[in-house]
């Protein structure tokens, strides 16, 4: 396969991360219309936000489990369809239960996005180039939080909440096109064949996915923090307006996209210079990792744009995202990469349940929002370690 076609399948991930989150922000957007059309009240609006979440999170090992072992190309696109499909029919609902109901439909398709995704990377590239490749991957998201609200707003205000989950699901397939396209028909390859069942492949599971799975935990509670709480941060805080929030949030959000990509591909530099792999990563995710102290004094400073691009400086962390991932990639099995992701993955989640109630219950006991900006930097750089005393290298296969 040539080089060119591999970038273009990497850049179709992108895409497809793009989308991602789109279909699982609109709900979230929408909620305020959504709710006077369903009379929902604040408990029926938190159930309905979590339903999401829960089959996203559970479906991670059994998909990571699939994606290893079927043809990723043909079982990414069909968990495509199924996610695409879910968001548009969420427009005919009438109801909590079928809203519900639909929202755990989008988690169980949108469930392959990383184990299917890093599968793909590790079946196209070669290790000194799955950095930038997983950091293009995965920026996807990022840059669809960060450029997908506006968007979804205007199509909730221009034609309804129920037209743009029409809108926005059933136009999304149009991406099945160029995948379809371009992949080859062998994606299982050689490498995916992975036997023996999925218990009897757990067990097998060694200390370097252990080591991982715990400074994930605190690499995804630091994003959740930034996810769920800066916007409200911003406008209860520093009484901002709601609009004017909304645009300065957009700065961290678009920082942190950016810099997956850029430390993927700075690192993978390093590695063809002679670099050893495994280091190099791990010295960039720590770097990454510390850039996270300026959300301290952001947390302090009167001035408003100040503390924001503090912010945005804090959200350099995410320089290390592609190096987890393809450090990953260089320490697990080949043949059980799609299930190490789906549980790295997992363990991510269950930070994205954790810290937005942890950070909650912080305000409501101390009035302030500083000390979940505190426990948020601590917790990341707590997981430190984990990646230099317990991820152990691997050496690289032929």
């Amino acid at each position: 396969m040539t080089g060119s076609r591999r970038w273009t399948i990497a850049w179709l991930l992108f895409a497809s991360g793009f989308i991602n989150y789109l279909d699982r922000a609109i709900i979230s957007v929408a909620l305020p219309v959504i709710a006077v059309d369903l009379s929902l009240g604040p408990a029926a609006k938190g159930v309905l936000l979590s339903a999401f979440f829960w089959s996203y999170a559970l479906m991670q090992l059994p998909m990571g489990w699939f994606a290893d072992r079927v043809n990723i190309k043909w079982f990414y696109a069909g968990s495509f369809a199924l996610w695409s499909v879910a968001c548009g029919l969420t427009g005919f609902a009438s109801t909590l239960g079928v809203l519900m109901f639909m929202r755990v439909l989008l988690g169980i398709g949108e469930s392959i996005y990383m184990p299917g995704g890093m599968k793909v990377v590790s079946v196209l590239f070669d290790p000194s180039h799955r950095g930038l490749a997983s950091g293009v991957m995965n920026c996807g998201t990022r840059a669809g939080l960060a450029l997908g609200a506006p968007l979804i707003a205007w199509l909730v205000v221009s034609f309804g909440w129920k037209n743009s989950f029409f809108i926005l699901g059933f136009s999304s397939l149009l991406w099945l096109v160029p995948w379809l396209a371009v992949c080859p028909s062998h994606m299982h390859a050689a490498q995916s064949a992975a036997s023996g069942s999925f218990l009897h492949r757990l067990r097998r599971l060694d200390r370097n996915l252990l080591g991982l799975c715990l400074a994930h935990l605190g690499f995804s509670y630091y994003w959740y923090l930034l996810v769920t709480w800066l916007p409200d941060y911003l406008v209860e805080s520093r009484h901002i307006p709601l609009q004017r929030a909304g645009a300065l949030a957009v700065i961290p959000y678009l920082i942190f996209s950016i810099s997956e990509p850029l430390g993927g591909w700075l690192a993978d530099r390093l590695i063809r210079a002679g670099l050893p792999e495994s280091v190099t990563r791990k010295s960039i995710i720590t770097a990454a990792f510390l850039t996270s102290l300026a959300m301290l004094p952001a947390g302090r400073i009167a001035n408003d744009t100040a503390a924001v691009w503090l912010i945005g400086a804090a959200s350099l962390v995410g320089f290390a995202t592609g190096n987890i991932l393809a450090l990953l990639q260089r320490v697990s099995p080949p043949d059980e990469i799609g299930l190490w992701t789906g549980i790295l993955n997992f363990a991510g989640n269950l930070s994205g349940i954790i810290a937005p109630i942890t950070t909650g219950l912080l305000i409501a006991r101390t009035g302030s929002y500083y000390p979940g900006f505190v426990v948020a930097v601590v917790v990341l750089i707590a997981g430190l370690p984990a990646y230099w005393w317990i991820v152990r290298d691997r050496p690289a296969t032929a």
